[in-house]
């Protein structure tokens, strides 16, 4: 009897309901290529991203078809897990690469060039400022949430190497990129051009990631989602450069607008 009690109890306790979805959006990743607060950095490196969406919703049990007990964390927190994989070409943007500028170390800049491959895996906490069980019942059509979870990350970079950079340029001009002796005119920015600043080998990190967002109650039983993501990635070399430079002293991140469609599991 008492196995029989204790099984029961643990049924009950997991007896939450679930939520499945898609996502899909643009995504601005923020890297080592072009100028950091340029707008036309900010635009130009843009990709898209895709995933799917998995919720625990603590505030009804699919089990008996009924709201959990009432309680604050049940009818305001929803647990948000994630598969999902985005992309983006990237290059130099900005002052660096105008047409005007015709140095080698400009036309170095306009020949490197790669693209962000990164795979994500993890959850979110999110939380609702408004009741729930008021938001599934139709109480009001917009329920607005933050959230802040850790991801783990998968990337497979791809950037132009100085093997690359060795067959574009002349030796005396490849010199030139890779000379970082300020005594001989060099500056420590050309190290980005060094054989150690760019990698095509995948690897894998953490991420931190919070969002803004809120969903819209199409139907009973599904929702439509906006939701504005900031992803910070434990890492510099998720573009593929990571040169060491003054001018690079963060690490990568993106912000990704998400456009969600979520259905409700009976």
């Amino acid at each position: 009897m008492l196995i029989a009690f204790s099984v029961e109890t643990v049924e009950a306790q997991l007896g939450f309901s679930h939520e499945i979805g898609a996502i899909t959006g643009p995504v601005a990743f923020q890297s080592d290529y072009g100028i950091r607060k340029d707008f036309e950095t900010n635009a130009g490196n843009t990709g898209f991203g895709i995933g799917i969406i998995h919720y625990i919703n603590f505030a009804y049990r699919a089990d008996c078809n009924c709201y959990t007990k009432d309680t604050y964390f049940n009818d305001h927190f929803k647990l948000r897990n994630e598969i999902s994989y985005n992309t983006t070409a990237l290059e130099h943007f900005g002052e660096w690469v105008k047409p005007e500028k015709t140095s080698v170390y400009a036309n170095g800049f306009r020949a490197m060039g790669g693209r962000a491959n990164v795979f994500d895996l993890g959850s979110q906490l999110e939380f609702f400022p408004y009741s729930i069980r008021d938001f599934a019942a139709g109480g009001y059509a917009f329920a607005p949430f933050f959230s802040l979870g850790a991801h783990y990350n998968s990337f497979s970079p791809e950037a132009v190497t100085s093997k690359d950079l060795e067959q574009i340029f002349t030796a005396a001009e490849y010199a030139q990129l890779t000379n970082i002796d300020p005594s001989t005119g060099g500056h420590a920015n050309n190290a980005m051009f060094l054989p150690e600043s760019t990698t095509n080998e995948g690897f894998s990190s953490w991420s931190l990631v919070w969002s803004v967002g809120t969903r819209y109650k199409l139907t009973p039983l599904s929702d439509l989602m906006l939701d504005l993501r900031w992803q910070y990635y434990f890492t510099d070399f998720a573009d593929g450069l990571d040169h060491n430079a003054p001018s690079d002293k963060f690490n990568d991140w993106n912000v990704w607008l998400n456009f969600g469609y979520i259905y409700y599991l009976d």
